[in-house]
């Protein structure tokens, strides 16, 4: 058998070859998504994107025979550096075959791009940030992923630990079905209301008229209300500029609810109709017509993920999450969902798990994050 080759991408076509491996590796498989195209180029920064104006990125192919057959993209995020006090690198946009030579090649390749710069700690996977797609798919291999949710085979989590990955870090999805509801508005609505009443908060869906104003409202919260999370690296003004225009036609106003108190935004929760089914029948592409595809009669959508609540840091533990939780229970039966993922959850976040298993929703999915300490 030929040897390896890993080199880093630098031309068109190797572009081309890096973006189109998935297709290659997953073509028998009838669980995996394809990524909306352009967006992956965008977040391998082959196109323009916020997050690699400050950040720096190389991808890198690894080749046998002359063939792709892996791929990976070591990752310097200053914003990680100086935020966390800590140099590590990261990697992500990861891709192989089964075989641990591979593996082998594509690690040690990211790990000397990041030994040229004095890191020696490693971490991931990111595609390219915590506030991006994340994680190696540990368990639950048996469906599809939910839209902005990772996929990959089984044998990666293997591989990646025998070339010294160990677990830094675990992700949940977990699941709800609509006949919980009468039982969970039961038992948590006389709470919901004192707790409404007692801190006179105002439920209110996102505002059609100031679409984007309002899109950007509730990711800035997300960016503060995570303070203190493991990991966490809040997203540039840019970024949260980026990330409100690409939402504003996916996102279903209906089902994105803040929480105000005196006219100030302190909560919000945002559900994404699960969109991958389309997307997988589009083959990932948007234009020229994938698009019409994607979108149109979203109501024929049942399923959704609950892609984040977010309290502000001043009332967290004081029930506002519930509250918008609560608040999303007449949207979806008005809307006809018949299940929801709430993904992900960090293993180390025991109020949200807390909450979720309380309300009757099960662990469906685990993802990983690895780290390697030199």
């Amino acid at each position: 058998m030929s040897e390896i080759t890993v080199l880093p991408v630098r031309t068109r076509k190797q572009q081309r070859q890096f973006l189109e491996l998935p297709w290659k590796l997953y073509r028998d498989d009838p669980n995996w998504i394809p990524p909306l195209r352009g967006q992956q180029a965008e977040l391998v920064g082959y196109r323009p994107h916020p997050f690699w104006r400050r950040n720096q990125i190389q991808t890198f192919l690894g080749y046998r025979g002359g063939m792709a057959c892996g791929r990976i993209a070591a990752i310097l995020n200053y914003d990680h550096i100086e935020c966390h006090k800590e140099e590590r690198g990261f990697w992500g946009f990861f891709e192989s075959v089964n075989d641990p030579e591979v593996f082998a090649g594509l690690f040690d390749a990211v790990r000397r791009w990041f030994a040229e710069r004095g890191i020696r700690k490693l971490r991931g996977p990111m595609n390219p940030s915590l506030n991006y797609t994340l994680g190696l798919l540990i368990e639950g291999f048996d469906r599809p992923p939910s839209f902005m949710m990772t996929y990959n085979p089984p044998y990666y989590p293997e591989l990646v630990e025998r070339y010294g990955f160990h677990k830094a870090q675990d992700l949940y999805a977990y699941e709800g079905w609509v006949e919980q509801l009468p039982a969970i508005a039961a038992r948590y609505g006389p709470p919901v209301h004192q707790i409404i009443e007692a801190m006179g908060i105002k439920l209110r869906p996102l505002d059609r008229a100031r679409f984007l104003e309002d899109v950007e409202a509730f990711i800035e919260l997300y960016n503060r209300s995570l303070q203190g999370t493991w990991g966490f690296v809040p997203m540039s003004r840019e970024e949260v500029r980026h990330v409100a225009k690409s939402l504003r036609y996916l996102l279903v106003p209906e089902l994105a609810i803040g929480a105000e108190i005196n006219g100030r935004l302190v909560g919000a929760t945002l559900c994404l109709p699960d969109y991958n089914p389309r997307i997988k029948a589009i083959n990932g592409r948007l234009f020229p017509f994938g698009f019409i595809r994607l979108l149109s009669n979203k109501t024929a959508i049942k399923r959704v993920r609950v892609l984040s609540t977010n309290v502000a840091p001043e009332y967290q533990r004081m029930g506002v999450g519930l509250v918008l939780l609560h608040g999303l229970i007449p949207k979806a039966l008005e809307w006809g969902i018949e299940e929801a993922e709430f993904s992900w959850v960090l293993e180390s976040n025991r109020l949200s798990r807390g909450s979720l298993e309380k309300g009757g929703a099960k662990r469906t999915k685990t993802y990983r994050i690895y780290d390697l300490d030199d």
